[in-house]
């Protein structure tokens, strides 16, 4: 039952973000999907752990305060290109984490890294090494509001 809530999600936002109804991109839809499909399936033989992410409103939340961070993120790195009075000091620093489970630290890792200014080198256990454009970058980071909205999630 899940696979196919998966591959009928992947249909649907495939033909939402495509806008078009030609056989062709529909059929390149459903080639894409079950490929997709495929791929989580055989994911989920290897590893033993089912990927179980049911859209939820705490996710939806989650994913709209990342957008808006990406977006403030954006500004900020475009002024600091363009000003030279805000500058560049790149810095790589550790950021200590209380994520858990291997879905929250990805989650965790690829939202720093989707954030403009701020890349996730290397994923440990308890911490991350992080690489910013700027000390108030990292300082953001440090003080961990993105980590406790993925936490609040419960994945």
């Amino acid at each position: 039952m899940h696979r196919l809530f998966v591959a009928a999600l992947l249909l649907v936002f495939w033909v939402l973000l495509s806008g078009h109804f030609t056989t062709l991109l529909l059929t390149l839809g459903v080639i894409s999907m079950l490929l997709v499909s495929w791929f989580l399936w055989r994911m989920d033989r290897v590893d033993g752990e089912p990927s179980r992410l049911y859209p939820s409103i705490g996710l939806v939340g989650y994913l709209l305060w990342l957008f808006w961070c990406v977006v403030k993120a954006n500004v900020d790195l475009a002024r600091r290109i363009w000003q030279s009075s805000l500058p560049v000091q790149p810095i790589w620093s550790r950021l200590d984490t209380k994520v858990q489970t291997p879905f929250e630290k990805t989650l965790y890792a690829n939202s720093i890294t989707l954030t403009p200014g701020t890349l996730t080198t290397d994923v440990h256990d308890d911490h991350f090494m992080v690489h910013a454009l700027s000390q108030e970058g990292l300082d953001e980071l440090c003080e961990g509001e993105m980590e406790r909205r993925i936490r609040r999630l419960g994945i």
